[in-house]
Parts: C-alpha cells; sequence; structure tokens
C-alpha cells in the first residue's frame, strides 16, 4: 500500500461519507490597544464554568472551547460524557464534499469560537449564527431569487493549511488557524471586555455541525444557550451586535434565544467542576492542555496586529502583522516576477487604505463609522509584496483578503487553464479531477481559450461562475461552471473552492489531529492559501500586461470592491507609471455566458460612500 493511500485509509477511519445571559453596553468604535483588554486565565476558567454549569443544567454534555482575538487557544474543556465527535450536515438532502464526514468535538468547538472571534470587532458582533446567513446560496436563506450571501464562500477561509496564519508551535502571534475554516453551526459567540474585542467561546453539545436554514423561526440551540451563559459578563455591546446592523436592507441574526436555564452569575467556580464534571483536554496543533491559559491583547506586538511604524502611511492609521521578533512580515517590496516595484506597492496600499478610511462602513456601528480593512498585494505568482490594516479590522480578512488578492491574479494569468488542470484529483471515496472544472468553464463561457486568452477577473467575476445557480439566485437556472450542481450544493460542498483544498484539509483532520505542517493548500504555490469567491479583488495592469493584483475585506462587499478599484485607480494617478486597473475591453463584464445577456460582473461601488461627502458614483469611467 502507498503512503497516500494508506494516509487516505487512516482518514476513511474518521471521516465517514453518507455519500459520493445579560445586555451589553455601548462601545467605542476603536478602543485603543490596552494591556487589559485580554482574557486572564480567571477570565477563561468564568467563561468555561458558566457554560459547563448551563450544560449540567440541560443535561447537555458538551466541549467548550475558548480563544483570543487572535486565535490562540486558551482552554478547552471536555465534560465528562460529551460526544466525541459530530457529523457535519447540511441539514438538506444535500450530498458530497465534507457532509456527512466526522470530526473530533474539540476541533468543531475550536472552529466556532474562531469564527465569533475573527467575525467580530469594536464595531460589530458576529456570531457563528450570524455566518450562516450571510454563507449560504440566499440572502436570506431560503429566500427564493435573491443572490447568495454576502460572504458566499467565507467559510473556506482561515484553513490550517494557509501561508499566512500562524501554527500552536509559533507562540502567541496570530492570527491563528481554524480546524474547519470559519463555522456557520449556532454555538460561537465574540467575548468582550470593556468594549473591546477579546476573544470567543464556541460549544458543542450536539452530535451534528450544521448551520440555521430558517431564520424566520426561533430555534432552542443547546449549543448556543450554552455559549450564551459562558459569555455572560463578557457579552458583547449591545449596540454593536449583529441584530443592529443591516445588510442590503435586512437585519442580520445574533442568537435565537438568551433564555438560559440557569444564572450564570451563580456558576460554581473553575476548581468546582474541573476534575469532577470533565477535565481540559488538549488537541494536538491548537492546545497544550493541562491549564487555562490567557490571551493577549489586541494590537501589541505579541499578538501578531500591532501599529505599522512605516514613515509613508504616518497618520492613516496603518496596522501590520508581525512576527516573534516584531518585524514586519509584509512589509512593501517590489515584485519577485519584476513587474511592480517597490514604490509602486507603497503607492498602491498607501491609496487603498485612504479610501477605506473616508469610507462609510455598511457593517459597524455606529452608523457613520469608516471602514475597517485588510489591504493585500500581491504579484502574479501570488506572492505578498505588502499588507496593511486599518485598526480595528475583523481579524478573518486578514487570510480572506490575501484569498482574494491571490484569486484575482491567478484566474487572470493566462497559465491559469494549465495550472488548475496539472493539479491532483481531490481524493473523495470517488475523486474529483480539478481539470474538469476547466471543461465545464470553457462549455458554459462557450469559450475553449478561457482562463488562457489574458481575460481580466475580479473576485466578484469568479464568484458569478461558482455559485450553484447562473445568473445568481435565480431559480430553475443551471449552477455556474465553478460549482456543484444545486441539488448537491451545501456550504459544506461547494465546488471548485473546496475541491481545490480538500487534500490538505483533510490531512488535518487524520489521527493526530491537528497535527499538520503543510503550508500549501491547494498544491500551486499561486493560490497558496485557497481562492475566495466573493467579492473584493482585482487584478493590476499595465496596459495590457498582468503584474498582480489587490484584495480587500473587512467590511460590505461594496465597500470593498471600491477600496480595491478606487485605490488601484487612485494609485495609478499618483504614481504615472502606467499602473492601473485592467483595460475595459479586457475585463471579465464583457462576456455573457451561454449568449443569454447576463453579463459578468466586475466591481460593484456602494451609494453615498464617503462619510462628510455628497459624491457619488466615484467607480464610474474608471
Amino acid at each position: 500500500m502507498s503512503a497516500a493511500v494508506g494516509r487516505f485509509a487512516a482518514l476513511l477511519v474518521l471521516l465517514v461519507f453518507t455519500a459520493c445571559g445579560g445586555g451589553g453596553g455601548g462601545g467605542s468604535d476603536t478602543p485603543p490597544a490596552s494591556t487589559s483588554n485580554l482574557l486572564s486565565v480567571a477570565d477563561v476558567q468564568q467563561v468555561i464554568a458558566q457554560a459547563v454549569a448551563e450544560a449540567l443544567a440541560r443535561h447537555a454534555p458538551a466541549t467548550v472551547a475558548v480563544v483570543d482575538r487572535v486565535g490562540n487557544v486558551l482552554g478547552v474543556f471536555q465534560m465528562n460524557g460529551a460526544p466525541g465527535t459530530v457529523t457535519i450536515s447540511s441539514g438538506t438532502s444535500a450530498t458530497g464534499g465534507l457532509v456527512g464526514a466526522m470530526v473530533p468535538s474539540p476541533l468543531a468547538a475550536i472552529a466556532k469560537a474562531v469564527t465569533g472571534a475573527y467575525l467580530s470587532s469594536a464595531g460589530n458582533a458576529f456570531s457563528t449564527r450570524t455566518a450562516s446567513q450571510i454563507v449560504q446560496d440566499h440572502f436570506n436563506p431560503q429566500e427564493s431569487n435573491q443572490p447568495g450571501g454576502p460572504l458566499f464562500g467565507v467559510q473556506f477561509s482561515q484553513l490550517s493549511c494557509s501561508d499566512l496564519n500562524r501554527q500552536q508551535g509559533e507562540g502567541t502571534i496570530g492570527p491563528k488557524r481554524s480546524p474547519l475554516g470559519l463555522a456557520a453551526d449556532p454555538g460561537g459567540l465574540p467575548l468582550y471586555k470593556n468594549g473591546a474585542l477579546v476573544g470567543a467561546v464556541g460549544v458543542v453539545a450536539t452530535g451534528t455541525y450544521s448551520l440555521d436554514l430558517n431564520i424566520i423561526d426561533v430555534d432552542t440551540s443547546v449549543d448556543e444557550l450554552i455559549a450564551v451563559a459562558g459569555s455572560y459578563a463578557f457579552d458583547a455591546p449591545a449596540n454593536v451586535r449583529a441584530d443592529r446592523i443591516t445588510v442590503d436592507g435586512r437585519s442580520l441574526r445574533y442568537v435565537d434565544s438568551t433564555a438560559t436555564a440557569t444564572n450564570p452569575a451563580n456558576a460554581p467556580a473553575f476548581g468546582a467542576i474541573n476534575g469532577t464534571m470533565g477535565a481540559l483536554t488538549s488537541v494536538t496543533g491548537y492546545y497544550a492542555g493541562g491549564a487555562v491559559v490567557a490571551g493577549v491583547a489586541f494590537g501589541t506586538p505579541a499578538s501578531g496586529i500591532r501599529a505599522d511604524t512605516n514613515p509613508a502611511f504616518a497618520g492613516m492609521g496603518a496596522f501590520t502583522l508581525v512576527d516573534s521578533s516584531d518585524a514586519n512580515r509584509y512589509p512593501p517590496r517590489s515584485g519577485t516576477d519584476g513587474l511592480l516595484g517597490q514604490a509602486e506597492v507603497t503607492q498602491i496600499l498607501k491609496s487603498a487604505l485612504d479610501v477605506a478610511n473616508r469610507a462609510r462602513a455598511q457593517i459597524r456601528r455606529p452608523t457613520g463609522s469608516a471602514a475597517q480593512v485588510t489591504i493585500t498585494v500581491v504579484d502574479t505568482r501570488g506572492e505578498v509584496l505588502g499588507l496593511v490594516r486599518t485598526p480595528d479590522a475583523p481579524v478573518f480578512g486578514t487570510d480572506v483578503a490575501l484569498q482574494k488578492a491571490r484569486t484575482a491574479a491567478f484566474f487572470s494569468s493566462p497559465g491559469a487553464a494549465a495550472a488548475l488542470m496539472a493539479l491532483p484529483a481531490a481524493a473523495y471515496p470517488v475523486p474529483v479531477a480539478i481539470g474538469s472544472y476547466v471543461t465545464q468553464l470553457r462549455t458554459f463561457l462557450g469559450d475553449p481559450t478561457a482562463l488562457a486568452n489574458g481575460i481580466a477577473y475580479s473576485n466578484r467575476a469568479v464568484g458569478n461562475l461558482a455559485r450553484p445557480s447562473f445568473p445568481d439566485g435565480i431559480a430553475g437556472t443551471a449552477n455556474g461552471p465553478l460549482s456543484v450542481p444545486t441539488q448537491n450544493w451545501s456550504p459544506f460542498n461547494v465546488g471548485l473552492q473546496l475541491d481545490l483544498v480538500f487534500n490538505a484539509l483533510i490531512k488535518s483532520l487524520v489521527p493526530p489531529p491537528g497535527d499538520d505542517n503543510d503550508r500549501n493548500c491547494t498544491g500551486n504555490a499561486a493560490i497558496f492559501n485557497g481562492i475566495q469567491i466573493f467579492p473584493g479583488s482585482v487584478p493590476i495592469y499595465r496596459g495590457n500586461q498582468l503584474v498582480g493584483a489587490i484584495g480587500i475585506s473587512g467590511d460590505g462587499i461594496d465597500q470593498d470592491d471600491m477600496v480595491a478599484f478606487l485605490g488601484l485607480a487612485n494609485a495609478g494617478n499618483a504614481l504615472g507609471t502606467g499602473v492601473a486597473n485592467a483595460p475595459t475591453a479586457s475585463r471579465a463584464d464583457n462576456i455573457a455566458p451561454q449568449g443569454e445577456g447576463t453579463r459578468l460582473r466586475y466591481v460593484n461601488c456602494p451609494q453615498a460612500p464617503f462619510n462628510n461627502s455628497t459624491d457619488q458614483n466615484v467607480c464610474a469611467g474608471i
């Protein structure tokens, strides 16, 4: 038996496929970095004890995980009798992908906690229930003839194989990886102190890992209610919770119920439950076990994210990623392909940061706040040429901005088709050839040269092709060529985006779970950490030559599009070196698949985009 076959056989032992509390107060928009804004050991113990007391009252033994804002796992407590594994369920008849897989409960609990921490900030508090609402095939879910969720596809980010995310052995430096990407299963809630996001709690008490398909009803989710109890005294300020935020005129969901069976204020001390009701459990690659540990203060070097000292960004509120020596991990530099200079990269980052600082945020409170995003520039090989963040940008956008930039550069490359066809098949029980998506795309577009003809693809355009219906959301239409058919689509089975990373993703779930040091999710260096399929990136050109791409993530998708598209245009005007957006004749929005009249979209910039301004149509004519 070959090593590869043996490893997959081991995988099948674990992965069984069924088919081939209290109100919060107000918070400032961006609390300053403070050494007091972190979860102490006593805080983590309190969160766990409160959650365990609620689980006991509900006769629902649970696994409880707590993380800090950059994903460091601070404690994983497994109660006596808690399910050892969970089964991934689409909640529908859809099959394939990860549906039916069984994974260890501690990994699912960590993924829920990471999701609550990474999607939130001082200006918005999102739960895993919120995540569920915004990643499905319709927004709102099950609302016929509505487009996909605004963060459609974000669940396949923060992966264990990402070359950006850090691992347990690298100390407290974040952002850290997530075992299962971002979770859509209720039971993950952010934690706050002094109005500042400091981490999150994730709970698994049932035997399934799923999502909320119907947001009209009010669920009684045991996992969520245990998490609500755990978050008592650390709950999100009421005015920034998801249910106070609207997207496209729709209110978001936070939790369905806060009717806990216990008064968390009366929960026993951690010492009274540890060793009697359960115990801290080690999770290879994520948590050593034995003792609870304290989190780190976000915005300080120990967190891996701190203020940028580059004079080019002075006065702009720029933050950056740093390593354990406090050195900038991604300072502006020239392209490894010789096509972009350091000064050009610096100006692109600076111009995009300027647009973000003026932009009216979509997902933040109070109304009129500035957008908070991560900005990343890559070259044609996918190498990071520079990264800057605004102070309170949600952490999830760090990995996602890189995925977006790489996606735009990769799909715009004349070598994209050949690169995809050269990749190994996704090793499902019935393998899926990655090259089959190239064939499907070329048939769908009626163009045998697609992905080899130099057409410029934004993330929005790629996303159009990766939806389970085309046009997006329209019932009764065929799926896009980068998606699986509608009947088998679920957030756990999406098509090319998952199939590209499947082999690397399952490696981190093979016993011992989480013990994986692979930093290439796809087998192709140009898309190391996977692709992303919701808007917020554009390729960078000099004349007709592709020279790189810019990716933005952290706010509304139209805001992300604008920061990328307008930021690049402004940088080109400032530089005068020919750097610009793609020539209009080369953009993917010239394509009308199957000749049916619906063109792909390239970018979509928001109405009334800037604070303290009456400007409109700011992207017109670019």
